[in-house]
């Protein structure tokens, strides 16, 4: 499992609620082995789950289907949708498609920087076009500033 911490007032805290749930995950006094990374600008991490918790919050599930939203699902269809993905062929001959990953070893800076503009046009064009470009990354901003 992987966990996305950020260092404030010298201690260690979840980057979002996703990761804090996985943190809670374990058992009090359970020893774990942690392995540490750097990520890639914090800041620019953040500011872009801002940018998927938005979209999340616009989203409603196409004709009314039943179901709980899932933001894990959603971030990984939104990469997909952006076009960072893999496809595989599956054992019966069908494809299936998988997000590549957004951890800092496995994508630079600039490929997160593109991934971040194409997932805005992806937004806008499945989730959120009463908005343009522009609009969007302004109400980023501001959610960033009121954070």
């Amino acid at each position: 499992m992987e966990i996305i911490l950020f260092k404030a007032n010298g201690a260690l805290h979840p980057l979002n609620d996703i990761e804090r749930e996985k943190l809670t995950s374990f058992k009090q006094g359970e020893g774990v082995r942690v392995k540490m990374t750097r990520v890639r600008n914090y800041q620019f991490l953040k500011k872009y789950f801002a940018l998927l918790n938005l979209a999340f919050d616009y989203w409603t599930p196409p004709n009314n289907l039943v179901g709980e939203k899932n933001f894990e699902r959603f971030r990984k269809d939104i990469i997909i949708l952006a076009g960072y993905y893999e496809q595989y062929v599956r054992v019966d001959g069908s494809t299936r498609v998988e997000p590549k990953s957004i951890a800092f070893g496995s994508m630079s800076e600039d490929e997160f920087s593109d991934l971040y503009t194409k997932t805005i046009d992806a937004i806008i064009k499945h989730v959120l076009p009463q908005f343009t470009d522009e609009e969007l990354r302004e109400i980023v901003r501001a959610i960033e500033d009121f954070e």
